[in-house]
């Protein structure tokens, strides 16, 4: 097969070739997907594992009466920690402050790219019930990614025209970990994947996942935002194929935990061909992120049902607790003019079930932050979720 000028011959490479552009300078060029995948008893085993782990985890996450509560704190939970992946420097805690209108949080800059990671995810799950995965779709998400943020110079969806590299803080292209392919080269591979992601064929949608994720990378299409937009395509594809019910899987913690060993893999599938290292690798964090996530939502539904019954018990719980104890759930913090707005009612009755909170101990007055307004938090959730 002949890609650019260079012949991939049989015994080259499983996953491509390196080709000289001068000035001591190798660019990777990536075969098509897929590779023929060696299913030994032990990939077998994992992938059997990750399938049970994701299934009981979606399954959990799809049923409950109040399952939007999920969705919210893990595509959050996604959205931080790749972002935290490339170096921002955002937590959860000041996300949640700037979503619900708490001045003065943390690093701004660093906030606005996580809120735009959530952004992306919702709309590319929205875009997806109704078309398939495809490039447009790319490009789409990845103008989101950027808009307004430090990365908003690097030509938001638009596939790269300039050769990037892959390196250290202030590495040149000759002294890069990874040179990806020419940007002559980028549509080219970009509609091979595009292919193989409609090809309809018999490989396991999870390991079907893990090529998808690693060729992008590999790829890296556009001059900025490659890491996140590439964690976004394992739960957009897992979810157009109805692996997913919601975008509840947050491999990134996964990512990060391991952030060596995940980079590892990447380049050894370039340098080594060793897909098969990074498929157990990756069904590794699908069963560990799926039993991580399994294991917050139980305790958030712990925690619910433990002040539902305290509702029971007491005769002087108001007649909106209960709707309230589920919207905090949502909006972790809150103040009086919030719960008039909320419930239609005056400062008297709205002050009242914020101080019946507080008096159970699920909301405690913030205290840290310089606001004229008093603010409460729902402190035993939060200090769960921000894990």
């Amino acid at each position: 097969m002949v890609i650019g000028g260079v012949d991939l011959k049989e015994t080259e490479a499983r996953s491509g070739v390196y080709v000289n552009q001068g000035a001591g300078v190798k660019a990777f060029i990536p075969k098509p997907l897929p590779p023929k995948i060696h299913y030994d008893s032990g990939l077998r085993n994992l992938l059997s594992e990750a399938d049970t782990s994701l299934a009981a985890f979606n399954g959990l996450t799809t049923y409950l009466p109040n399952s939007k509560m999920f969705i919210y704190i893990f595509i959050r939970k996604e959205a931080l920690l790749s972002s935290q992946i490339e170096g921002t420097q955002a937590t959860m805690k000041g996300f949640l402050e700037y979503e619900n209108n708490i001045k003065n949080y943390e690093n701004p800059d660093d906030i606005e790219e996580v809120a735009n990671y959530v952004k992306a995810m919702n709309y590319g799950i929205e875009r997806l019930k109704k078309f398939p995965m495809s490039l447009r779709l790319f490009k789409e998400i990845h103008r989101i990614l950027l808009q307004g943020t430090r990365g908003n110079a690097k030509e938001p969806g638009e596939f790269r025209r300039t050769q990037n590299w892959i390196g250290p803080a202030n590495s040149s292209i000759s002294t890069a970990t990874f040179v990806p392919p020419p940007p002559n080269l980028v549509i080219e591979k970009l509609g091979e994947l595009e292919s193989f992601i409609y090809e309809d064929d018999n490989i396991p949608y999870l390991i079907k996942a893990a090529l998808i994720h690693a060729q992008f990378q590999t790829i890296h299409p556009f001059l900025d935002g490659n890491g996140r937009l590439g964690r976004l395509l394992i739960t957009f594809f897992l979810y157009w194929k109805g692996r997913l019910n919601n975008p509840v899987l947050y491999m990134s913690y996964f990512f990060k935990q391991h952030k060596s060993e995940y980079y590892e893999h990447l380049m050894d599938i370039r340098n080594r061909g060793l897909w098969e290292k990074w498929i157990q690798f990756f069904l590794k964090g699908v069963i560990e992120s799926s039993e991580t996530g399994l294991n917050i939502a139980k305790q958030i539904i712990d925690l619910q049902k433990k002040y539902e019954t305290s509702f029971d018990k007491n005769p002087k719980a108001h007649k909106n607790s209960y709707r309230f104890l589920k919207i905090l759930f949502d909006h972790p913090y809150m103040t009086v003019k919030q719960v008039q707005d909320l419930f239609d009612i005056t400062y008297t009755p709205a002050q009242n079930l914020i101080k019946q909170f507080v008096d159970m101990g699920v909301l405690s007055e913030l205290k840290e932050k310089s606001t004229k307004t008093k603010v409460y938090s729902f402190r035993e959730y939060l200090e769960l979720i921000v894990r």
